[in-house]
């Protein structure tokens, strides 16, 4: 066995590696073998010349404190990819669809007839009660009839490597400019290896999300729309995406005061006056985005951006009212919406899930807190959350504390074991734990890129991938098929 990889130990886990102690998977015998002519020190340099392009690149990311003080960072790269099969990526490529389908329709349900709850299937008072609602939306028929044209769906593997369903990200789903770099740079680090295997390409993505705007522009907006990119700022955590994925688009990023409203219709500032508006790829929450609807203190949105979006003469990307798909909560209910709405069974099945707001699963988690994973129902980016077994007893009565003040607000599921894959770590090769998030664009067709985020947990034992909380990433390949799938 390579250097590299003879001291490793996948552990009692599903590893996307090995299959057993010395026993690689039929995908990953390749690799193993163009690893054998590598050193420590061949594999470090080639880290170090990966660090110095995502460097070169600006790359980054911003971690905040409690203080919300921003720390920009580097984002952690790992060079040994996650290989999908083609067979396997077909699953999920299914699956994905399906939910998007579900997701999409019921969105247009809950703002118009509300079928799923007459008809008893998701109580009232969830989808009232839903953070991200907007009942001021009721009637609204949103361009083309698509809520989502950009989803981030967060898939795991268990411990008999099952995909499951963890979440659904509906409204401003961030990390698809490193997939998009990440493989530049594996194109770059490992040449011959990387067209060897096959992989399918993800450099169409910009193209596919340019070609979803354009498929919702307003009917006066003629053959030639103009769409623009709505960002917060340069201070956004995000912001590296945001002006990747102008650039890549070819169009403006914009914030706040880069636009206008007139007549109910949107123009962009320019030196040579006003430029008509018709698509807005918004990466601004719904509250931030109209001072008139919502908060009337913020300073990142547009007035009147609302009313003109009432009128149809400007669209959204996505929908304004999304939320309420993100809720943690309503996630529980999305097998229900795939049966109800196509009459199907989940091809990807959601991770078992307990409702504090029903009294018999809530008399269940405050009677196991030490063994579940707690989550807040619209928190992201790992807050919010008790890992039960490695929780102290303080915050295990701090959750339960905020539990039983405001059951709506949390479920719980039992700590899954998530796959790993071998990852350079402190000089070594370790199994780490990660998580998958494909990026899913909804417009005259539903196309998703092949793979997607691979977020690993860089610290030891953690099972948390979010890059604010140590996570890093890897570069997805998807195989086309042939002798090495």
């Amino acid at each position: 066995m390579s250097s590299l990889f003879a001291q490793y130990d996948p552990g009692d886990f599903f590893d996307e590696m090995f299959s057993a102690p010395g026993e690689v998977r039929p995908h990953y015998r390749l690799l193993l073998e163009r690893s054998e002519r590598l050193s420590s020190e061949d594999f470090n340099r080639k880290r170090q010349i990966a660090e110095l392009s995502y460097l070169n690149q600006g790359i980054t990311f911003t971690v905040y404190n409690d203080k919300q003080e921003g720390t920009e960072r580097i984002f952690p790269f790992d060079l040994i990819p996650r290989i999908i099969p083609r067979q396997e990526w077909e699953h999920v490529e299914r699956g994905l669809k399906q939910r998007l389908t579900a997701l999409n329709a019921f969105l247009d349900d809950i703002y118009h007839d509300q079928r799923i709850v007459k008809e008893g299937v998701i109580p009232e008072e969830i989808i009232r009660s839903a953070r991200h609602f907007r009942p001021e939306f009721m009637g609204f028929n949103v361009p083309k009839n698509i809520h989502i044209h950009v989803c981030g769906t967060d898939l795991i593997r268990d411990r008999e490597g099952r995909y499951l369903v963890l979440e659904d990200n509906a409204r401003c789903p961030s990390g698809v400019s490193y997939v998009l770099e990440s493989r530049m740079t594996m194109k770059r680090v490992f040449p011959q290896l990387f067209s060897r295997y096959g992989v399918r390409p993800v450099d169409r993505y910009a193209q596919d999300l340019m070609d979803v705007l354009e498929h919702i522009a307003p009917p006066g907006a003629g053959g030639d729309p103009t769409t623009v990119l709505l960002t917060p700022g340069i201070y956004n955590s995000a912001y590296f995406e945001h002006s990747f994925l102008a650039r890549a688009m070819g169009i403006g990023i914009v914030t706040g005061e880069d636009l206008v409203v007139q007549n109910d219709r949107v123009f962009m500032k320019t030196t040579k006056g006003l430029r008509p508006v018709h698509v807005i790829y918004r990466r601004i929450d719904d509250d931030f985005l109209d001072p008139d609807v919502f908060r009337p203190d913020s300073l990142l949105g547009v007035k009147g951006l609302v009313e003109a979006y009432r009128k149809g003469n400007v669209s959204l990307a996505n929908a304004i009212g999304t939320g309420v798909a993100d809720d943690k909560v309503v996630y529980y209910y999305v097998p229900d919406m795939i049966k109800f709405y196509l009459g199907e069974e989940p091809i990807l099945p959601n991770v078992e899930t307990f409702l504090s707001a029903v009294e018999s699963d809530r008399k269940y988690i405050l009677e196991n807190l030490e063994n579940l994973v707690v989550k807040s129902a619209n928190e992201s980016g790992g807050y919010g959350m008790l890992i039960g077994p490695k929780a102290t007893k303080e915050e295990i009565g701090q959750f339960r504390s905020l539990i039983e003040a405001d059951p709506r607000n949390f479920v719980a599921q039992p700590v899954i074991s998530l796959s790993r894959s071998p990852s350079w770590c402190e000089g070594a090769m370790e199994g780490r734990h990660i998580d998958l998030r494909p990026f899913i664009l909804c417009g005259e067709e539903i196309r998703i890129i092949p793979g997607g985020l691979t977020r690993v947990a860089l610290r030891k034992g953690s099972l948390v991938v979010n890059s604010s909380q140590g996570g890093g990433s890897k570069d997805t390949w998807v195989l086309d098929g042939g002798k090495e799938d």
